[in-house]
């Protein structure tokens, strides 16, 4: 057993952004937390269920497993993995990737935003993706319809490279419309996850991963969001990570602004209305 196997068996038994166990994997190494859950250093009632979990396991199905998506087990140390994550508090034990890794290494702009934008969203959306490939950045989204989807095709239209953080599985196509879209982005991104190969989708996993797509980007742009909505979650997570966040101006009555200019109110998120307002914003705050 060695630390990546250790990572492997961690990762396929505990859930993404678990600050506890986050915590004590960085604090020491997945090898000495795995010794000591097997051999009864942790309160053995308390993570019965842990425990139970990973006495089945294997790292070497696992990591077969994984294999077999024809995606790549990527922990710290590794030459493609995106050191910016190790600022959260709860990091990621380690992280599934397929596509062009290479893309984990450049200079990234998280594009965010509602399910269901105004065509003045969408495009936005779209023209900003383009505007930093044009500059060598990469877009980074969450892959869901909407303003994700509109980001990564812009940044694709644009012959650029984007990729896409996803709250499942890697082999499992949601929303299943954007199957053709997720193949696009491998050509020259990449999709990424926290979760192991046939893991459902469900509502925790995406504001889980909402905290990835804060942690890899350089800066956050909320495009278009309700009051209340995931993609302020994400600009939170930019924020207290001292990432510079921006945020679109909308109509004064659109619901769909609503959280734009709620961050904009609260001076949580910089105003911007031009991808050179967004270059020089982050210049000045990186």
């Amino acid at each position: 057993m060695n630390e990546r196997h250790a990572r492997a068996v961690l990762f396929s038994a505990i859930e993404g952004g678990h600050p506890f166990w986050s915590q004590e994997i960085y604090a020491t190494s997945a090898l000495a937390v795995l010794n000591k859950l097997q051999n009864g250093g942790y309160d053995r009632i308390r993570f019965a269920d842990l425990c139970a979990r990973i006495s089945k396991s294997s790292a070497d199905l696992i990591l077969s497993s994984i294999e077999e998506t024809a995606s790549t087990f990527l922990i710290p140390g590794d030459e493609n993995w995106p050191k910016r994550v190790e600022d959260l508090v709860a990091p990621p034990i380690a992280l599934i990737a397929k596509g062009n890794l290479d893309a984990l290494a450049a200079d990234s702009l998280a594009i965010v935003g509602t399910r269901n934008p105004t065509n003045y969203g969408a495009r936005i959306a779209g023209d900003f993706a383009a505007g930093f490939v044009d500059r060598d950045w990469v877009i980074i989204s969450g892959g869901a319809y909407g303003i994700d989807t509109y980001a990564h095709r812009g940044a694709l239209i644009a012959e650029g490279s984007t990729i896409a953080v996803i709250a499942c599985g890697i082999d499992v196509n949601y929303p299943a419309a954007n199957t053709r879209l997720f193949e696009e982005i491998c050509e020259s991104g990449a999709l990424i996850t926290e979760a192991m190969p046939g893991v459902k989708a469900m509502p925790h996993r995406f504001l889980t991963r909402n905290r990835l797509i804060a942690a890899m980007s350089l800066a956050t742009l909320v495009v278009e969001a309700a009051f209340r909505s995931g993609s302020l979650r994400t600009a939170r997570d930019a924020a207290e990570l001292l990432r510079p966040v921006m945020a679109i101006p909308g109509p004064i009555n659109s619901p769909t602004s609503e959280g734009c200019h709620r961050l904009i109110g609260e001076r949580a998120a910089e105003i911007v209305t031009s991808v050179a307002d967004a270059v020089e914003f982050i210049g000045l705050n990186q």
